[in-house]
């Protein structure tokens, strides 16, 4: 197979190929670069880990909300809505009441 001259070749390892959850995103940012801290919350554990932090310039940060978006939107054109819980849900700051 011929490689075109600007093609980017990205490697994954089987490690991170597994993935890691998370069920929380915490952003914060300052002139320079965003943070994002993808966090795992457990029902009932009032304590949650950072499992990973991506560090990110401002427009790479615009870039992935652009992608993500984009994403959603075939999501939603071939699954259907994603709905959001109107109440009950989990807002950052709020105590985390969760249920097994």
């Amino acid at each position: 197979m011929e490689m075109k001259e600007n093609q980017l070749q990205i490697e994954l390892n089987e490690e991170v190929a597994e993935g890691t959850y998370a069920n929380l995103a915490v952003i914060a940012h300052s002139t320079s670069e965003f943070v994002i801290d993808f966090v795992r919350m457990m029902p009932g554990v009032a304590k949650a880990k950072v499992k990973s932090r991506i560090v990110m310039t401002p427009e790479h940060a615009k870039r992935l909300a652009l992608a993500l978006q984009d994403n959603l939107m075939k999501y939603e054109a071939q699954f259907g809505e994603i709905r959001l819980p109107e109440r009950g849900g989990y807002a950052p700051g709020a105590p985390f009441k969760g249920e097994a």
